[in-house]
C-alpha cells in the first residue's frame, strides 16, 4: 500500500483528495493535515466522512510527515509548499503540489504574478508540470510534480492540438473561461457569499489572472515560440465546473475532418479527454464529479477563426483527480485507478 499524507486536507481540493483516495485500492491516507482544525476529527469537519474517516487532523510538519509516508499532497495556498520543502524531504518522498509554487519555470514571472517571494527557486528546474496527457513521460521519474491549475488544464487541453500542429496563430488566442465558486477555495470571502454570487455572473482578474502565464508557458512549449493570450475568467453561480471557450486565427483553410483528425491524434487513446461528436458543445454538467474533460471545436469560415471549447470539474480533473492521476503514474499504477467515477447527473 502507498502511504499518503495530505497537507491542506480541509480545503475543497484537499477534501476531494481524501474522498478519492479513501476508495483507492492501493493507497492508505496516514496524515490529514490542516492548520485550521488541528486536533479535531476529520469527520466533524466534513460530515460526509462519518464512519469513513476516524482520524484527527494533524499539523503541517513536513519533516515528520516525510518519515511517515511515500507521497505528500500539498493542497495549500501559494507559497506554503515552497516554504516547507527541502532536499532532505524530496529524497524521502514524492511531492505533488496543487498550488502554483512549482508550475512556472521563471522565478521572476512567479513573483510578479503572485506578489510573493519564492522560497525554493532551486527546485523549479526539476519540477515537472503534471498535465498527464502531455507530460506523463517526464512525470514518472519526478520527485516533485506541479499539479496544474483548473482553468489552465481546461484551457491547455482545449487548445493544445491546434497549437502543437501549428494550425493557429499562437498570439491570436483569446480564452474566455467560467468557473463555479469552489474554484476560489473554502476560505470566507465576501465576494463568494451566496448573496454576492447568486443570480449573478461577473468577470474578474481581467488581464491580471494568475493562470495567464501558466497557460502561456505551456502553450509556448507546444508552439515552439512565445505565446501571448487574452485570458478572462468569470465567476458563475454554481458549485463546480470550468467551461472554456477559446478563439484563434487559422493559419490556413482546414476542413472539419482535418481538425477532428488532429484532436483524435492527441486524444483518441486518452481515457479522460473526450472529443465530442460534431456540433456537440461541452457542458459542465456532463463532466461533474468525474476526471473527464470534454473538448470540441467549431470552424468559422466567415472570420477564418476556430472556436475551441472544453469543460471539466475544477475539483477533480482541475485539482484532486489530476493529482491522483499523477500519483498513479509515479508509482507505476494504472493511470485510471481510483478515477473511473461516471459523471454525476443530475
Amino acid at each position: 500500500m502507498i502511504k499518503a499524507g495530505i497537507i491542506g486536507s480541509t480545503g475543497y481540493a484537499g477534501a476531494e483528495l481524501v474522498r478519492l483516495l479513501c476508495r483507492h485500492s492501493k493507497v492508505e491516507i496516514k496524515w490529514f493535515g490542516s492548520r485550521s482544525y488541528i486536533g479535531e476529527r476529520y469527520a466533524d469537519v466534513f460530515r460526509n466522512m462519518f464512519e469513513i474517516v476516524d482520524e484527527k487532523c494533524l499539523d503541517d510538519n513536513m519533516e515528520q510527515l516525510a518519515d511517515a509516508v511515500d507521497v505528500i499532497f500539498t493542497a495549500t495556498p501559494q507559497g506554503l509548499c515552497a516554504s516547507l520543502v527541502n532536499e532532505d524531504i524530496l529524497n524521502k518522498v514524492k511531492m505533488i503540489d496543487l498550488s502554483a509554487d512549482f508550475r512556472l519555470k521563471d522565478v521572476a514571472v512567479y513573483e510578479k504574478w503572485y506578489g510573493i517571494k519564492h522560497q525554493s527557486p532551486q527546485f523549479l528546474e526539476e519540477a515537472v508540470y503534471g498535465l498527464c496527457e502531455i507530460n506523463r513521460s517526464r512525470t514518472k521519474d519526478a520527485r516533485i510534480i506541479a499539479n496544474p491549475g483548473c482553468y489552465t488544464t481546461c484551457s491547455i487541453l482545449s487548445v493544445y492540438p491546434m497549437v502543437k500542429e501549428g494550425l493557429i496563430e499562437p498570439k491570436s488566442i483569446i480564452i474566455d473561461a467560467k468557473s463555479g465558486t469552489s474554484g476560489a477555495g473554502r476560505g470566507a470571502k465576501v465576494p463568494n457569499l451566496f448573496c454576492e454570487v447568486n443570480e449573478n455572473i461577473k468577470a474578474y482578474g481581467v488581464a491580471t489572472h494568475r493562470h495567464t502565464p501558466e497557460i502561456e508557458e505551456q502553450l509556448g512549449y507546444a508552439a515552439g515560440e512565445e505565446v501571448l493570450i487574452n485570458f478572462t475568467p468569470h465567476l458563475v453561480p454554481m458549485q463546480r465546473g470550468i467551461l472554456v471557450t477559446a478563439y484563434a486565427d487559422l493559419k490556413k483553410d482546414v476542413s472539419y475532418e482535418e481538425v477532428k483528425a488532429v484532436y483524435d491524434k492527441y486524444y483518441k487513446k486518452e481515457q479522460f479527454v473526450r472529443v465530442l461528436e460534431k456540433d456537440v458543445c461541452p457542458e459542465t454538467r456532463w463532466v461533474e464529479g468525474s476526471n473527464y474533460v470534454d473538448v470540441n471545436f467549431k470552424l468559422d469560415a466567415r472570420t477564418n477563426r476556430i472556436i475551441m471549447m472544453g469543460a471539466l470539474d475544477n475539483l477533480i480533473k482541475g485539482a484532486a483527480g489530476q493529482a491522483v492521476q499523477n500519483m498513479n503514474i509515479v508509482f507505476g499504477l494504472p493511470e485510471n485507478m481510483g478515477l473511473e467515477q461516471v459523471p454525476m447527473f443530475p
